[in-house]
């Protein structure tokens, strides 16, 4: 058995993403190859960072106990842990409907097959200083059951969703999400962004747990 650094895990709703508001569980692994500078999840990005070793069976085990039919895989970053593929794999072969949050650094094409899981892959704009990292060739990959996802901190980071979204043609091959830095940037001038710009097909959200609970409350 393989096993993986686990920060937390957790039964909640998805707060953003295509699967927004439907329960899912969560499992958080160890470490980022990323530094944003608005990451809400630093404390599980250091390699020092408190976490418990859980085989691939502990966490099929987990699922089965709590009925939750989708899973969300997240971080740090987990496509960077090893032998994730193997997890993937089994939860996919159990028919738990997997979803990976994925910074957009990382190749995701190992992890596609047969029985696939969905991709929620964000595109790092100027103001988290990663976007010299993302990984643009993953745009190939994607489907319409996918999500690419922008946070936004300020008018540099809509200019720079804009051109990507139209260089990649993004609307047509997957899901894309706009969402505002908590705290940065009001929610209405992404909206009045997406008049001006005639921004069809792509969905502005607000991440609903940072509503719903406290923003900094862990096992939400």
């Amino acid at each position: 058995m393989n096993k993986y650094k686990v920060i937390e895990k957790f039964i909640s709703i998805n707060g953003e993403g295509s699967r927004a508001g439907q329960l899912s569980a969560f499992i958080r692994f160890n470490y980022c190859n990323l530094n944003c500078s608005y990451c809400d999840t630093k404390y599980a990005n250091t390699v020092d960072a408190s976490y418990e070793l859980l085989t691939e069976q502990d966490i099929l085990d987990y699922l089965n106990d709590n009925n939750v039919i989708n899973v969300t895989l997240t971080g740090g970053e987990p496509l960077i842990q090893d032998n994730i593929d193997i997890l993937i794999n089994l939860l996919l072969e159990n028919n738990y409907s997997v979803e990976i949050e994925t910074n957009g650094s990382i190749d995701i094409k190992p992890f596609i097959n047969k029985k696939r899981p969905i991709f929620t892959l964000d595109y790092k704009t100027p103001s988290s200083n990663m976007e010299n990292k993302m990984y643009l060739n993953n745009y190939q990959y994607l489907t319409k059951n996918d999500v690419v996802k922008f946070v936004v901190g300020n008018y540099d980071d809509l200019n720079k969703t804009k051109e990507i979204i139209n260089t990649y043609d993004l609307t047509n091959h997957a899901k894309v999400y706009l969402s505002p830095v908590f705290g940065m940037i009001e929610p209405s001038t992404i909206v009045d962004y997406m008049i001006k710009h005639q921004m069809n097909d792509v969905y502005m959200q607000l991440q609903m747990h940072k509503f719903i609970w406290d923003v900094n409350q862990r096992g939400v």
